[in-house]
């Protein structure tokens, strides 16, 4: 900041000059042969004070009418000059980036000898909503809804008879519920690859929808149903791809893997990961893995008037932290000075006063700017063309709303509280669950380090009930054959559109088989609008029976993409500056 200091004037000073007594600058106009310069101390001035007058002339000048040295047309003309350069290079960057890779160059894609007809539509649909309606809750890791489950078990052998007697697949059930089928190609040279889904779904009563979330209503092109989201249209809908490409006499060059957990709600632990043990045990290692994860999101995106795709390369990890407080008990007519609950109150309001900090750019989440700039509308594509200038501009901005804020940092959320049993008793003790989702750029250890640093109360206990770490981040450049694999399935069955990775913030089966292979990609092929992002684990959970025909689709033609054998040289489009 920059202080002027308040002049001493003498009562026959004007406020014009005394402010010029209070600049220490020698300003002098030669050729009039007059200098601005110190006098002598005045009495006026009090002692030892400054004034400046022009000894030159014997009738000072005005200092209105002094005259200062002119800056020259050239020196005034930089900042512009410099300025348009910039904007040159904004403008340059924006228009003629395609994202830091633009992926290989493929020639047209392999399609099916025959496409379903709509009677097989039809079946699907009907498959779909059989499914829906088998009940395949799970409320916690030790309560499942195995009743329901075995039965899941039974339907998929009636509507899929020929995934079980098909002489170059294998299936075996794991964990009693979950279902591993081993597709065997042709050629062995090939690294075989696997699709995952889960069975399961979050409870769901009947209020607050507008139809029974277990019925499987149609309604106005929409079939209405937990699970049709998150994530049995995955599960019946890649066991529908296996068994159309088997009635069309298919057989794959690449051999790989389904595996369908029964507990993915509830951490995965005796499906997903004893699937994983199970191949980890045979030696089988994987070329690329899918899982569910993001999607197509239109308009859900400010800033974007058209649909994209995001492909999650990694995901959160996790830490459900208790904190617990233990005082002497007493009467609340004579309270102590702190209590249980006010220490407690204390610790958790500094968690959530001082977030975890912000790690844009440390991730993947920058690619996923970069490489969706050219699909914001403008001035929004500017500033994401040139993160390199933006960067912390963007990352502030992203912080202010709860989706985004949930790309850039870890997570604070309090999720639990108790403490107390009577109005007039001040409790011995109080505790509180703190739920984290770690970035990909923050280990477990170093959050809990955070939390110590910015409770600083030794009274308040910190007990870890559950952690992992972030998965890492899989490779998504134009190499990466899983990654441009899914991508061009993406382009191949919605239209062109553009996919760039981006940060799964919630968790998955996936994580399981980072042992397996470091090329995991999340992407669900569902379309969502903004209303439907509430409708997961939420009301009213629906998918389009169109999008259902394309979620099939996509796995139809994800297998046939997955027949490549090397994926096509790489070309970029993009001009760096």
């Amino acid at each position: 900041m920059i202080r002027m200091a308040q002049s001493q004037k003498g009562p026959s000073e004007s406020p014009g000059a005394g402010i010029l007594n209070d600049i220490n600058i020698d300003w002098r106009h030669s050729h009039e042969g007059r200098c601005l310069q110190p006098g002598a101390e005045t009495t006026s001035g009090g002692p030892g004070s400054k004034r400046y007058h022009l000894r030159s002339n014997p009738s000072p000048t005005p200092v209105n009418m002094l005259r200062f040295p002119r800056c020259s047309p050239g020196l005034l003309a930089l900042p512009l000059v410099a300025l348009g350069l910039l904007l040159a290079v904004l403008l340059l960057r924006t228009y003629s980036s395609q994202g830091p890779t633009a992926g290989p160059v493929w020639g047209p894609s392999k399609q099916l000898p025959l496409e379903p007809g709509t009677d097989e539509k039809g079946i699907w649909k009907e498959n779909l909503k059989g499914a829906i309606r088998i009940p395949t809750v799970s409320f916690s890791k030790d309560d499942l809804n195995t009743t329901a489950m075995e039965e899941f078990n039974i339907y998929i052998k009636k509507v899929f008879p020929g995934l079980f007697s098909c002489s170059f697949i294998q299936h075996e059930i794991i964990g009693g519920y979950s279902h591993l089928f081993s597709v065997k190609g042709s050629d062995p040279h090939l690294e075989p690859y696997m699709m995952l889904a889960h069975s399961d779904v979050v409870p769901a009563s009947d209020e607050g929808w507008n139809y029974p979330p277990f019925a499987a209503k149609e309604v106005d092109g929409f079939i209405y149903g937990r699970g049709t989201l998150d994530d049995k249209g995955s599960a019946i809908g890649i066991l529908q791809a296996l068994d159309f490409l088997l009635k069309i006499k298919f057989r794959p060059q690449r051999s790989f893997y389904v595996g369908i957990g029964h507990d993915e709600e509830v951490y995965g632990h005796r499906g997903a990961q004893q699937i994983a043990a199970r191949l980890e045990a045979q030696g089988v290692r994987l070329s690329f893995l899918t899982d569910e994860g993001l999607a197509i999101l239109d308009r859900v995106i400010q800033g974007m008037n058209h649909p994209i795709a995001l492909i999650g390369t990694t995901e959160k990890g996790h830490i459900t932290m208790t904190l617990s407080v233990e005082m002497k008990p007493g009467h609340s007519s004579i309270p102590p000075r702190d209590t249980s609950i006010g220490i407690l109150a204390a610790a958790v309001s500094r968690l959530e006063q001082n977030p975890m900090p912000n790690l844009f750019g440390s991730g993947p989440e920058r690619a996923t700017f970069e490489q969706l700039a050219p699909e914001f509308s403008f001035p929004i594509n500017v500033i994401m063309s040139n993160l390199w200038l933006f960067a912390p501009l963007v990352s502030r901005i992203l912080e202010g709303k709860p989706s985004s804020n949930a790309m850039v940092r870890t997570t604070t959320a309090v999720t639990m509280f108790h403490a107390g049993v009577k109005s007039n008793i001040i409790p011995p003790s109080a505790s509180a669950t703190v739920n984290f989702r770690i970035h990909p750029a923050h280990t477990v250890q170093e959050v809990i380090d955070i939390v110590k640093h910015t409770i600083s109360d030794d009274r308040v206990k910190i007990t870890i009930a559950s952690a992992f770490d972030p998965l890492p981040v899989s490779p998504y450049d134009e190499k990466s054959f899983g990654y441009q694999i899914v991508g061009r399935t993406i382009r191949d069955v919605f239209s062109e559109i553009t996919f760039a990775p981006g940060v799964c913030v919630g968790n998955t089966d996936s994580r399981h088989y980072v042992r397996l292979t470091q090329s995991i990609y999340r992407f669900s092929p569902i379309w969502l609008k903004p209303e439907d992002v509430s409708r997961i684990h939420g009301v009213n959970e629906r998918i389009s029976v169109q999008g259902y025909e394309l979620l099939v689709h996509f796995y139809l033609q994800l297998i046939q993409n997955a027949e490549t054998e090397v994926l096509p040289p790489p070309h970029r489009e993009s001009h760096e500056l």
